[in-house]
């Protein structure tokens, strides 16, 4: 199997080289494009507004001066030569978890694959003290060879997080939905050597709110979650309100608003 490995946490993170350690030794053609340096919470961004550079490390082994969706979208449109069967964005170094998904650069390098019509998987480790790396490696390297990719749906992508512990010690997988979560202190205020305020977003760790069926439960119980995620933007539920409410709003006035329904 051709996979393209990215991340972003960078090229030099440990997660990314384990990961590819394990790929390689099962016998996957393994190529690896990742920022250059880390661009955690990096959300969906892309670089417009300055060049980037490629840098070829090794063999099958380049760094891009960019974002984690501009690894995949450089990877896809120059570097690949060809398709590839999967992509893995990972392993991260930490949860992503609840609505974390929405600023993680692990799971919108997934999303971004998943556009260019590839199956796609986030993994992270519930840790961020680069600690076994190796068990998320080894799940990863079990569900490919499981044919996980036969089971991911076009237009989704698969978020997969493991506990931070031996592999002995999971007790199995669960299907998720993405949980809840509380920052507290998000903001901290200090001062620049010129005695004026500045501030950091991070603070305390967030309250996870744990709920039966979430990713968060599942870790705290030691189980692998894994949250198939589709970034389909457009509540179709919500038609019938709106349109009701247009209706009245043209009813009521003489001005441009329009009865047609949305279809």
């Amino acid at each position: 199997m051709r996979i393209l490995l990215t991340n972003d946490d960078g090229i030099g993170a440990p997660g990314i080289n384990v990961m590819a350690e394990h790929l390689i030794r099962v016998g996957h053609e393994v190529i690896v494009v990742a920022p250059e340096a880390e661009k955690s919470a990096s959300s969906h961004s892309i670089t417009v507004h300055s060049p980037m550079r490629v840098i070829e490390k090794e063999k099958n082994r380049y760094a891009v001066t960019g974002s984690p969706v501009d690894s995949v979208i450089v990877a896809c449109e120059v570097i690949m030569k060809g398709r590839c069967d999967l992509v893995v964005s990972g392993i991260n170094g930490g949860p992503n978890l609840g609505e974390d998904v929405l600023y993680s650069g692990t799971v919108g390098a997934a999303i971004e694959a998943m556009f260019f019509g590839y199956p796609a998987i986030a993994v992270s480790l519930n840790s961020r003290k680069n600690e076994h790396f190796s068990t998320a490696a080894r799940v990863i390297t079990e569900l490919i060879s499981d044919g996980v990719t036969e089971i991911i749906k076009p237009e989704t992508i698969l978020s997969i997080n493991v506990p931070a512990v031996k592999y002995e010690d999971l007790k199995g997988y669960k299907v998720t939905r993405t949980g809840r979560r509380r920052y507290v202190d998000f903001v901290v205020e200090q001062k620049d050597p010129k005695g004026r305020p500045i501030y950091w977003l991070g603070g305390e760790n967030p309250k996870w709110i744990e709920e039966e069926g979430t990713d968060i439960a599942a870790i705290i119980e030691n189980y692998v979650s894994i949250t198939p995620i589709s970034p389909k933007f457009t509540d179709e539920s919500s038609f019938p309100v709106v349109q009701d409410w247009i209706n009245k709003l043209s009813d009521n006035s003489t001005g441009w608003y329009s009865g047609n329904e949305v279809r």
